[in-house]
């Protein structure tokens, strides 16, 4: 795994400044800019392709971050040149209160980029409050239109719930509107342009994942894997040539162009990984900061924080 480093520099073309010329790197010398901070390990989905349906040890309450323990953390990273910020789960619509969170890291003006992915099950009665918050941006999960396909994959009713949290944040003014799928070989692949369709009708740019192994968690197998090249086919077939869109290398996803102007994304994390141009870290709802998106060993912040660790301290952990 990377390990970090934090290093003086004046600053480089496309990177944020950090307080006293400091910028976050890892031991290949990329920045790291984005920070995804999970809010709760809960979920009100039980989704295949992610966890078991049952026997799931959750988080003790008190080992969760407080807000304002995510918030000086939050601020921490900032402070080293970490601009773009995404809440996640878990879901983190089932954090109580998450509203107040969103207006916590808001005020924050070093970040330039604050989202949310969520499964979209609780959005609509939330989107306006956090749009007020300050929330920038939200990306829902949906793999799939079919109501009784979603409840096979999901293990939950609650499709109609999803369609209605999307229209939610259509109507309170989000920009950037994103909506992931997850493609299973023999499972969803057959709803690709119906996604992709849907996405244009509500304004949504659709990001085709491929299914990828979440660490033994599910019995995942290759077989299942719909690549990023069939993927690229099948739309070629559907809607003519695919331009790929230039200029976005940080970004998990690479994004085309169809022949119309629609843009959508594919995370091809199994065939094609970015982990060379990734500039993320995520920090675990008890703390755990990991250097990357699918690490094992991981950073313990929180023990540090609640002792009081100063911010020179915590930068030398």
């Amino acid at each position: 795994m990377p390990m970090l480093t934090v290093a003086s520099s004046p600053g480089k073309p496309g990177l944020s400044s950090a307080g006293e010329g400091e910028l976050i790197r890892d031991t290949f010398d990329r920045p790291l800019r984005s920070l995804r901070v999970s809010v709760t390990d809960r979920c009100n989905l039980r989704c295949q392709y992610c966890m078991p349906e049952q026997e799931y040890v959750w988080l003790a309450r008190k080992d969760l971050l407080t807000f304002e323990e995510i918030s000086d953390l939050v601020d921490f990273f900032t402070e080293l040149g970490v601009d773009r910020v995404r809440l996640t789960g878990g879901e983190p619509l089932l954090r109580r209160g998450l509203k107040d969170l969103v207006g916590m890291l808001a005020r924050n003006p070093r970040v330039q980029d604050l989202a949310m992915t969520t499964n979209g099950v609780l959005l609509a009665a939330h989107a306006q409050e956090l749009h007020d918050a300050g929330l920038h941006r939200v990306t829902v999960s949906l793999d799939s239109l079919r109501p009784d396909r979603f409840m096979k994959l999901t293990r939950r009713d609650a499709h109609a719930a999803v369609l209605r949290g999307i229209n939610a944040a259509v109507q309170v003014g989000f920009q950037g509107l994103k909506i992931d799928t997850v493609v299973m070989r023999g499972c969803n692949d057959d709803e690709i342009v119906d996604l992709l369709e849907y996405g244009k009708r509500v304004g949504a740019e659709v990001r085709f994942i491929e299914y990828m192994d979440v660490g033994g968690a599910t019995e995942w197998s290759l077989d299942q894997v719909f690549s990023r090249a069939a993927l690229l086919e099948l739309l070629r077939q559907r809607y003519g040539p695919v331009r790929a869109v230039v200029g976005e290398s940080s970004a998990p996803a690479e994004r085309f162009l169809l022949p119309d102007g629609t843009t959508f994304g594919i995370i091809a994390s199994t065939t094609t990984p970015f982990c060379s141009s990734c500039d993320r870290a995520r920090l675990t709802a008890d703390g755990m900061w990991y250097l990357c998106l699918y690490a094992t060993d991981g950073i313990n912040l929180r023990q540090p924080l609640r002792a009081g660790a100063s911010r020179e301290e915590l930068k030398s952990i």
